[in-house]
């Protein structure tokens, strides 16, 4: 992409409303523009994040054996009726009436939706497990939508709900998901750890949420430092293996891990004085069993062998796609502006032409833009007339993890920088030599 030809608008001064980095990067960065308060337009640069970050999310749920589909964003009240939850609920659903008189609702969570959808089609234990996944709007009414994608109204959202015949299958559902969900932030480059939560309007007696480490976390957080070690990596994991997937989920869970609405003072403090951890997380997902809350309400419920039917045990599970745009930041930048992870970065080459007007160097910039697509490498080429200076202003703010300066004396020697956005260090390279290290990118 051409930076002439993009649609890029950062911005110098810091926005006074924004009160955290992420709500001040983006902003700057051209990623996201208010609509209203805590309703964002996601621009070009935050919507190819975004949209990285969904695929991340999607393709770890298939791997967990998961089905993507899609449901809307309206739903009839009359569900939600059904389940008890719409009075229950509160002013952060919105409520609406169409010109028939119906009441509907923006949908904050699906998990009636979802349950009609169940109990329309399934019908037999044959069928189970099932689990069934979409990413989708939301909206919430918040009371003080703030920090900026970290807390608005209108959010995207992963959710899943599992669908199993007891509560043994069922378990095996959240522990897929639990794991799963360590395999997404992994490759998204967060450290989530996953502490054991309230579960809130959802229901039930089971939840984990999984919480992000940052000083400008809402959620006070408990921890032993050794979860905060541990890694997943490059493990191959088999979902179907209930025996293997429940042994990484003691792994993750027997040491201590709470937010403060299931914090345990007196356990706490009987840890090692060493590993005692106080502070501050971002919220980026959490998983909910709830047994039959639902399902006996709705009467979603499967026949088995021998004739008798039992409503299906069921649970939900969340990742705030959205806020995860927010969290990566806060967990990634300096003073010059966004550090991105590769795997998220909008692009993840940037070429910076020194002096446009040289005819040289703007041809090499223009074989070297060539070469790099041809790779099918997202690159990014600042071709404005403007200083040096602004150009990698821009690039660093906007967080391009590599970026390739080429000026009149390099070109003339045959040679261009490579720059890690990361670290900093700019090493020379020709072209062939540059050319090949982007095919090693990390």
């Amino acid at each position: 992409m051409r930076l002439t030809k993009y649609f890029l608008p950062v911005a110098k001064e810091v926005p006074a409303e924004a009160k955290i980095a992420s709500h001040r990067l983006m902003l700057r960065a051209g990623m996201i523009k208010q609509a209203s308060a805590g309703i964002y337009s996601w621009l070009p640069l935050g919507f190819r994040v975004l949209k990285k970050i969904e695929t991340i999310v999607e393709e770890e749920q298939v791997k967990a054996g998961h089905i993507p589909m899609l449901m809307p964003t309206i739903q009839p009240a009359e569900l939600w009726k059904e389940s008890g939850r719409y009075e229950d609920y509160g002013k952060e659903m919105l409520r609406i009436r169409d010109r028939q008189e119906r009441d509907l609702l923006y949908g904050p969570t699906n998990e009636e939706q979802i349950t009609d959808i169940f109990r329309a089609h399934i019908s037999s234990y044959k069928e189970l497990p099932k689990t069934l996944f979409h990413i989708q709007w939301k909206f919430r009414d918040e009371m003080r939508p703030r920090f900026g994608v970290m807390r608005g109204r209108e959010f995207y959202m992963k959710d899943g709900y599992s669908f199993d015949i007891d509560k043994d299958s069922a378990i095996h559902s959240y522990n897929r998901h639990l794991v799963s969900y360590l395999k997404t932030y992994e490759r998204l480059g967060l450290k989530a750890i996953p502490m054991r939560a309230d579960t809130g309007p959802i229901g039930g007696d089971y939840s984990h949420e999984f919480l992000v480490l940052a000083e400008t976390g809402e959620s006070n957080v408990f921890y032993d430092r050794t979860v905060a070690e541990l890694s997943l990596g490059k493990e191959d994991i088999n979902y179907e293996d209930s025996e293997s997937i429940q042994g990484i989920v003691n792994q993750f869970t027997k040491y201590y891990a709470r937010t403060e609405e299931t914090h345990d003072k007196k356990i706490f403090e009987d840890l090692n004085v060493n590993l005692r951890q106080v502070g501050k997380g971002i919220e980026v997902g959490q998983i909910f069993y709830f047994g039959t809350k639902y399902s006996e309400a709705m009467n979603a419920r499967v026949n088995l062998p021998d004739g008798s039917k039992v409503p299906v045990e069921m649970g939900s599970h969340g990742i705030g796609v959205s806020r995860l745009v927010g969290a990566i930041i806060e967990a990634n930048h300096d003073e010059k502006g966004i550090v991105w992870p590769l795997s998220v970065a909008p692009f993840k080459i940037g070429i910076v032409n020194v002096k446009q007007s040289d005819k040289e160097t703007s041809d090499f910039c223009e074989k070297l833009y060539t070469a790099i697509n041809n790779m099918g490498l997202e690159v990014l080429y600042d071709d404005r007339e403007e200083r040096a200076g602004i150009k990698f202003n821009t690039m660093d703010l906007i967080g391009v993890p590599w970026r390739i300066t080429v000026g009149p004396r390099g070109v003339e020697a045959g040679k261009v920088e490579l720059t890690s956005r990361k670290s900093g260090e700019s090493i020379e390279y020709s072209l062939e030599q540059v050319l090949n290290r982007l095919q090693s990118l990390d």
